[in-house]
């Protein structure tokens, strides 16, 4: 087998968590992930407003579906994005699996939990995620940290959503 047919049939694992603090209190904070309306806000897929479509069942045994077409230097790639949640426990935690799909061809898969900690000033929220990517360019580096830095944008939006005086800081 050459290093090209390896490569396609590996898996990169791996884990990470990202907390965030905000001066509001977790059930702020949870029904910014539980209100759809909200969540549009601040959780989006890249796509060209068009082709975009989103849907939020929050529940455990729902999901979410968000998608649509992302044109970038000339290359048009068809997003897609669909979660299940497993455990919701308002105002604490939210644990889901999620599954992105580029042109028809699953990419990567994750196991997320989003903890809500009630801190003096606020909420620590963490979202810790472990992933396997089994599909990915190269060596897997550049897909491993578009991911972490998504997570790292959605979390931004996140913030200012909550804090608005503090979007643009």
């Amino acid at each position: 087998m050459d290093a090209v047919e390896d490569i396609g049939r590996r898996v990169i694992h791996g884990s990470f968590a990202v907390p965030l603090d905000v001066s509001v209190p977790p059930d702020r904070v949870f029904a910014a992930y539980a209100d759809a309306s909200v969540r549009r806000r601040w959780f989006r897929i890249p796509s060209d407003p068009a082709s975009r479509h989103y849907e939020l069942d929050f529940r455990v045994g729902g999901g979410e579906a968000a998608g649509g077409v992302f044109t970038q230097d000339g290359v048009r790639e068809h997003l897609e994005y669909r979660s299940h949640f497993l455990d919701v426990v308002p105002d604490e935690r939210i644990a889901f699996t999620y599954e992105v799909i580029v042109d028809g061809r699953r990419r990567w898969v994750s196991l997320v939990t989003i903890e809500l900690a009630p801190q003096a000033h606020g909420t620590r929220v963490t979202h810790t995620e472990q992933y396997a990517f089994l599909e990915f360019t190269g060596d897997g580096r550049r897909d491993v940290a578009h991911l972490h830095g998504g997570v790292r944008l959605q979390l931004n939006g996140l913030a200012g959503v909550l804090e608005p005086r503090l979007a643009g800081v």
